[in-house]
């Protein structure tokens, strides 16, 4: 599977589970302070409307970004403002056709080229293995909302790959210089298969199963409750502090918030 495959089929799983929802159950409340069930697919429309532009008119993009002020929380709220003022079936009806527009969008970018992003130019796979992390993270919270089990196949490998390379944003978000010194990866698969990342001998190491890292990283859940683990101080701090996006870390979750 490829991760414009792997995208498409991540977001038609987020589809499922928002497609027959009676209007009522838009208003419930998620994990994430604030937020309703419209206000996460709000959101996704928005970074999916911003990948799609991105990736099939760079100069449209380069000239929205130098719109946003500095403030990335007043930037979040006004991207999602347009689509929250939807009715339910409306912003269900764009949200699907824009996600559409932007996995074609990201499909149709030569392997070889980068598109402009938020801070760095990305290749069209980094972006789209971006857009796997965004709908994982505020799929889990519509997920947890509802009560909903989400069921994962490798097709994970794509977000697993993107939180090792973005390794350093915890740190970055709280103002901490990143270790230099390298770190060994081992996740295990869904399938059981096991994906590596650094060099076998670094002594700051982090394993686990793929779900509860994917959930780490995306600070769906708390460090306590996942079968993650560290060793090496590096690793048992980057264990507490890990996300792969950019931006605020947010309060993350509590222990035990989840237990039933």
């Amino acid at each position: 599977m490829d991760v414009i495959s792997a995208l498409t089929a991540t977001g038609d799983e987020v589809d499922g589970m928002v497609v027959d929802l009676d209007r009522g159950k838009w208003s419930l409340p998620t994990p994430a302070e604030g937020w309703t069930i419209k206000h996460q697919i709000a959101h996704l429309t928005a970074i999916f409307a911003m990948a799609g532009l991105s990736a099939a008119d760079g100069d449209r993009f380069r000239a929205m970004l130098s719109t946003l002020s500095d403030d990335f929380n007043a930037n979040v709220d006004a991207a999602m403002a347009p689509h929250l003022a939807l009715e339910p079936d409306e912003l269900l009806a764009r949200w699907r056709a824009t996600k559409s527009r932007a996995i074609t969008a990201l499909a149709a970018v030569p392997a070889d080229q980068v598109v402009p992003w938020l801070v760095n130019p990305l290749p069209p796979a980094v972006l789209a293995s971006a857009g796997m992390m965004e709908l994982f993270g505020h799929g889990q919270d519509i997920a947890d909302a509802l009560g909903v089990t989400r069921e994962w196949d490798d097709r994970l490998g794509f977000l697993v790959e993107f939180a090792v390379r973005t390794k350093d944003f915890g740190y970055l978000a709280r103002g901490e210089e990143p270790p230099a010194e390298p770190f060994r990866f081992e996740i295990t698969a869904p399938s059981g298969k096991r994906w590596d990342f650094g060099p076998g001998d670094a002594t700051q190491r982090i394993s686990g199963p793929a779900v509860d890292f994917c959930l780490l990283v995306t600070r769906r859940r708390h460090h306590a409750d996942l079968a993650v683990t560290a060793s090496g101080e590096s690793a048992e701090r980057w264990l507490e502090i890990a996300q792969a996006y950019r931006g605020p870390a947010g309060e993350g979750r509590r222990p035990d918030q989840f237990a039933h």
